[in-house]
């Protein structure tokens, strides 16, 4: 088989699974004396070694990529005309930083699910070429300049903190090394944040890179594992703030022409973290109040991508692959009998066999960023403890 028609087979490997899954299998109960039939709650696509192969070579093929790049830089003085291996020489590929960043993640990841993997050699010396003190040093000297407090801002500084979680959980002798290696960028990035969330009065509620309720959900993960109780107790005290009282969001309001987060869902998916099942269920209620209670998918219909090779037209895949993790998320923070949760899976499902299609390598557009967004979903990142 060409190496083409081989990736083309494993995609749809991915979509068959993900289509039949959002069928859900039939089973029956009685009720009373009369057999009913409904759906069984359906099931995600794994992931196989194949597949994860696919995805690092994605992240393989930009992480050490420095052009075409996109770069958000506050310059202070001529001395800053540099080319971005200079300005950050750990994460300057993938287009941009925290594509980059996250594209490490990515290869973490699947190291530590697929260890022996035939991808892992190579994923091993990327990350052992990146994540070195000296690299390191520069991030970090370039973060603290002065003009940047904001650089990458919640999104990037927020895929930095789930790199080093994932780095931090892993029982590795170079995934120790690397977190330490890491650990200044680390320190660095969670004192912009925590020096950020006092003077935040409002939520910001976009689709994109900005909004609050997504990083949040990475960052409050984050200083679970740290065991930082400073930051979930800021974390708490925004999610009171921005988001306790919020009722009715608007969900046929989405998705914007360049979204690839879920306002609506990115926030019940960042409140299922703080609150204790039954409180979460009781603010869903209100929140979301149109979620069925008989497993139709159809209440939340996948987004249409209209051009592929455009770079924010492709973000809407993004927005299908993260609305199917966040509708797992909010439903593994509901009580175990809650019968809303058939509906969330049956939705993610529909939404995964929708966007796991489109993770290919055609347009560098998508595939310096959707292999994480792939990889989050299938491997359940979001709901295994960081």
């Amino acid at each position: 088989m060409q190496p083409k028609s081989r990736h083309r087979a494993l995609l749809v490997t991915l979509l068959v699974l993900a289509g039949s899954a959002s069928q859900g299998a039939e089973i029956v109960s009685i009720v009373g004396s009369r057999p009913v039939k409904k759906l069984a709650p359906p099931a995600l696509p794994t992931l196989d070694v194949a597949a994860a192969a696919r995805f690092a070579r994605l992240a393989l093929d930009c992480v050490h990529r420095e052009y075409p790049n996109k770069i958000s830089h506050v310059m202070n003085s001529d001395t800053d005309i540099e080319p971005p291996h200079v300005l950050t020489p750990a994460f300057y590929g993938c287009l941009d930083w925290h594509s980059a960043v996250h594209g490490h993640w990515l290869l973490a990841r699947l190291l530590h699910e697929f260890p022996d993997a035939p991808f892992a050699a190579e994923a091993r010396a990327a990350l052992d070429e990146t994540l070195t003190p000296v690299n390191i040093a520069g991030d970090v000297a370039y973060l603290n300049a002065p003009g940047r407090a904001s650089f990458e801002r919640p999104y990037g500084l927020a895929w930095l903190l789930r790199l080093s979680t994932e780095l931090r959980r892993w029982d590795d002798p170079d995934a120790r090394r690397w977190a330490a290696n890491l650990a200044p960028l680390e320190a660095a990035a969670a004192a912009s944040i925590k020096s950020w969330l006092p003077s935040l009065l409002y939520p910001i509620r976009v689709g994109d890179h900005p909004q609050t309720a997504f990083s949040f959900g990475l960052i409050w993960d984050w200083a679970g594992v740290a065991q930082d109780e400073e930051m979930r107790a800021l974390l708490r005290m925004k999610a009171s703030a921005f988001y306790l009282q919020d009722q009715r969001c608007p969900t046929a309001y989405e998705p914007s022409g360049e979204d690839f987060l879920s306002p609506c869902l990115s926030e019940a998916d960042f409140m299922r973290r703080v609150l204790e099942p039954k409180e979460f269920a009781r603010w869903l209620r209100k929140f979301l109040p149109d979620i069925p209670r008989d497993g139709s998918a159809s209440w939340l219909k996948p987004a249409i991508v209209t051009d592929r090779s455009d770079p924010k037209l492709a973000h809407i895949d993004g927005l299908n692959i993260s609305r199917a993790w966040m509708l797992e998320g909010i439903a593994a923070g509901l009580p175990r009998k809650d019968s809303r949760a058939a509906a969330l899976h049956a939705a993610a499902a529909n939404h995964a066999s929708v966007a796991l299609i489109a993770v290919t390598s055609d347009h560098y557009e998508g595939s310096h960023w959707l292999g994480t967004f792939a990889v989050y979903l299938t491997t359940k990142a979001g709901t295994t403890g960081g």
